[in-house]
């Protein structure tokens, strides 16, 4: 996996460098300069647009009591976009675009679930969910209900 992530530190800023100088012996350098100065403004724009949209989302489906797993991989994708957006380079912003339109994002879900899915039935990624506590950790403030019944307490205590 080490040896994945050196390749791919190492390749992608050589081929965006040549992509961006076959781009500028094409075109010139003024309109290579452009072009990483355009694809960086229009794509903080849009990441800034889709991020909030999806934070709405986030919040409808909380306030309607659903659980907004999806939104929250729509999140950290539109993230990842606006990273990739703002590194200068041809394929970076191709796959930066790629994530902040919302059918890329959906194709690229579907194939993580897909790879968790597999990931966790061979065994190589474990989940585990445990049940919330009844009582908070030591040295917490106590739960709301609890403050209620020792405030119910002290008052009875007050009265006798």
């Amino acid at each position: 996996m080490l040896l994945k992530l050196i390749l791919l530190l190492t390749t992608v800023p050589l081929v965006e460098f040549f992509l961006l100088f076959k781009l500028a012996q094409w075109r010139g350098w003024p309109v290579t300069i452009l072009v990483i100065i355009g694809t960086g403004i229009v794509g903080g724009t849009l990441a800034r647009m889709q991020g909030i949209s999806v934070l709405n989302r986030i919040r409808n489906d909380l306030r309607s009591g659903g659980l907004p797993a999806d939104r929250l991989m729509d999140g950290a994708m539109v993230l990842v976009a606006g990273a990739l957006l703002l590194t200068p380079g041809l394929l970076t912003d191709a796959l930066g675009f790629f994530l902040l339109a919302p059918p890329g994002r959906a194709l690229m879900r579907r194939l993580v679930k897909r790879w968790l899915r597999k990931k966790m039935q061979d065994g190589t990624v474990h989940m585990e969910f445990h049940a919330p506590h009844d009582e908070p950790p030591p040295g917490y403030p106590p739960l709301e209900d609890e403050e209620e019944h020792v405030e119910s307490r002290d008052d009875d205590e007050d009265r006798s």
